[in-house]
This record gives C-alpha cells, structure tokens and sequence, in this order.
C-alpha cells in the first residue's frame, strides 16, 4: 500500500523493486548482503511442533543456508547414505520435494565439515551450486540441469589443509568465486605441475564460462594464506565493488574486471603461520569490517581509497577482550549498526560503525558454540548454534526474547544461518529443513 501512495513514478518502481528483491533471500548473505532483510511481521514463537507450515528430511548434514526465490526454496546437501553431493529445491507454500539432482560423489575429507557448506544462489532465472571439492553446477527452476564443471579439474587442486568452503556470489550479471589458498602443496593437495595461485574468478552465469581470474596475491605465509570467506558487494561504495578477506588483508575489486581496487593489511604483522581466515566481510555507513582470527581484533576500515591504504584508513579496531571479535560468524549489519557475534566469546554485541563504540552486549544462552552467522529482521536478530536452538534477541534492547529448541538428539555442529523470506522463516538442521510461519 506505501509503494501506490508515492506520487513519482520513477521512485514508486524503485521502492516496489527493493521490496520484491526483500521478499526473496536469493544468496547466504540475503538481499543486501549483509544478513539483514526489511521483512516485518515475521513469527514470534514456535516449536517443531507449533506455527511450522512445514518440515522435510534432508538426506544429510550441510552448513549451508537455503537459499528462496519466489515459491522455490533450494538447499544444497550431502547424502550420507550414498556419499554423494546433491542439490535440491522445495515447494515454498508445501514443502514437497521438486527435484533432487547428483552433482557429485563426494562427501567429506575432515571430521570438522563435510563438501556441502558453501550455500547456492540464485537470480531468479538460474540456482548455482558449488561444493568444497570443487564441482560446480547451475540449473533452472524446473531442475534441468544448464552446465557444469569443476574448478579443481580447471585451476588445479586446492591447497588447503582443512575442506575449502566460500560459496558464489551471483551479483551484476556475473557469478563470482573466491579461492584463496597457499602457494606450496599441503599434505599432498595443490598443485605440483604450476603455481598454486589465490583467485578472483568471475563466470557468465548463463554458460559457466570465465570471463576472467584475476590473481590476488598476498604476503601471508603458510595457513594463513587459507580463506573460508565469500565476496561480498560493497553497495555503499559509489563504483560496483566486490570485498575480500583472508592472506592477512582485505581488498576491493572493480567488479567489472576483478582489478584490485585498494588493500588495507595486516592484522598479522609478525607473519603467524596458522591464522586462516573464515568470516566474510561485510559493509555499512562507510566502512567495512574484517574480522581477524582466533579472538583476535575486528577492524573498521575506511572505503573509497585507492592503492595501499595507510592506518589512517582504519576507522576503529575492537578490544577482543570486551567481546567484540568472531573467528567464524560473518557480522550483520541491521539498524544502521554492526551485530558482531562471537563464537569464542561468546556474546552478541551492537557496535557503532564510525566509533567501534558497543552499544549494548550479551552472553549467547547454553554452553553449545553458535558458529552460524546472525539474521537481521523486524526488530529481531536470529541466531542458531551447534545443537539447533534458536536464540531471538530485542535488536533494539539487546534482550533475548526466545531460544527454541529445533535440532534433534545428538545433532551438533549446525551452521546453516537462518533465511528469511515472505514473512517465514527457514530454519535448516542436520536433518530436517524447516520453515516456520503460516
């Protein structure tokens, strides 16, 4: 009804766009990429059993978020049974299954993850799926299957220690991938016959073929060269620009091209070997955060430069010890704030962007670690840990509201971040994919 009362046409189909655009949640960062979304009116209470529209088995474990376009819901899974990689998409309004299709034999190669954590995305028009060993496939929305191919056949094997996790990034006409791993073989995986490069690589969403990759090198030695983290879209920034972190820095692309834009590092000045880097980047209010490992600083930076930034450029950096640091969780942005939630600390915070100053912190409930990152809506930010329980917080107060139980017995290690779309939210464990909302 807001959309039909602006009387300027041009600004009616700009406002009507960004609502359809927030009524879907087409990639693991949500509409904005940043975790947030203007949805209201969302489900206040519910169990597994009350105000759930619908539950489905999934055929194994993944920490990765259902992506939902319209009344398609697409969830990227392992089957434990056949130890194999499947992507899959629902009903939204029913919950019954569409399609299921192999995209690959696979399932883990450490006990901490399994191939399955990068989450799909979508345009509207296609669902990309990538997984942790390298396969990578695009269908459309009736499942027909419209290419695919294997970064590792293509690039060489990924030189990481741990199972290499960054999901795809769909944005301005181009899917985006991020791999950014060691230069020397380790424990047998990379490459022996070329240079083990990190890369920016950007494909034509329609075909699968590359436009370009661009190298990002980087001066980190040793693990710390590996980065589970995804680009993200700068949207504040007045040119198109994608973020990354990890290799001991962040940096901004031109989007058009892949061309490093401007880097600003390091948060490891001594070269510490082990400091791979897992949370995303994310922007608001002019700057971006990175966040460095292992109950280390979160720090601001500045955007809008070019070249090698100086420290002037770093707005504010946290003091780990007030809490204000994540190893895994990618912040939120919501309400104009910065939601940091740590996973060793173990709290919550709301942090000014311009100052780093804390507006309020809490301590998460229960003793099990919250590793997926927080979801901003109605008023609301949503969290979810290793067993499954969901904990609801007052963004405003800083007030946990609930904390409902939705893992079964013996669940642990849940990831997938909470989506939200169309006034319901979607809710996937080890077992069961959720979505909760009449």
């Amino acid at each position: 009804m807001f959309n039909l009362r602006i009387s300027l046409v041009g600004g009616a189909a700009i406002l009507l766009a960004a609502t359809v655009q927030a009524e879907n949640w087409p990639q693991w960062r949500g509409p904005a990429f940043n975790g947030s979304t203007p949805e209201k009116n969302l489900p206040a209470q519910w169990s597994k059993s009350n105000n759930v529209a619908w539950s489905a088995a999934l055929p194994g474990p993944s920490a990765a978020t259902p992506v939902i376009w319209g009344d398609h819901v697409f969830v990227s899974s392992t089957d434990l049974q056949n130890q194999s990689l499947v992507a899959m998409a629902f009903n939204r309004k029913t919950g019954a299954l569409l399609w299921s299709h192999k995209v690959s034999d696979g399932f883990r190669r450490d006990d901490r993850s399994n191939y399955a954590s990068p989450s799909p995305a979508t345009d509207g028009q296609r669902v990309v799926f990538f997984y942790g060993n390298g396969a990578m496939a695009a269908f459309d929305f009736t499942g027909r299957k419209l290419w695919e191919r294997n970064i590792q056949k293509d690039y060489g094997t990924f030189a990481f220690l741990w199972t290499f996790s960054s999901s795809p990034l769909l944005f301005q006409n181009r899917l985006y991938l991020q791999v950014l791993q060691r230069d020397v073989p380790v424990d047998g995986r990379g490459r022996t016959d070329g240079p083990n490069e990190s890369y920016l690589l950007a494909l034509n969403p329609a075909t699968g073929q590359t436009l370009w990759r661009h190298v990002r090198h980087s001066d980190a030695v040793a693990e710390s060269r590996e980065a589970f983290s995804t680009p993200i879209p700068n949207l504040s920034s007045p040119q198109q620009e994608i973020l990354i972190v990890g290799g001991d820095c962040i940096t901004g692309h031109d989007a058009a091209t892949g061309r490093e834009l401007w880097r600003w590092g390091t948060w490891n000045p001594t070269r510490i070997g082990h400091w791979r880097l897992v949370p995303s980047p994310v922007a608001g209010k002019g700057v971006a955060l990175a966040c460095a490992p292992k109950a280390s600083p979160v720090f601001a930076v500045k955007t809008g430069g070019s070249g090698i930034l100086p420290e002037s450029f770093v707005a504010w950096k946290s003091d780990p010890s007030s809490g204000v640091t994540s190893d895994v969780p990618t912040p939120l942005f919501y309400m104009d704030d910065f939601f940091i939630l740590s996973d060793l600390k173990k709290t919550l915070a709301r942090v000014e962007p311009a100052t780093g100053k804390i507006k309020w912190s809490i301590k998460t409930p229960g003793n099990a670690k919250y590793e997926a990152s927080p979801t901003g809506a109605d008023g609301r930010i949503f969290l979810m840990n290793f067993k499954g329980d969901v904990v609801i917080a007052d963004a405003q107060r800083g007030e946990v509201l609930q904390n409902i139980q939705m893992g079964d017995p013996g669940d642990d290690q849940i990831r997938s971040t909470i989506a939200v779309s169309q006034g319901q939210l979607f809710i996937r464990t080890n077992r069961r994919l959720y979505c909760v909302g009449q």
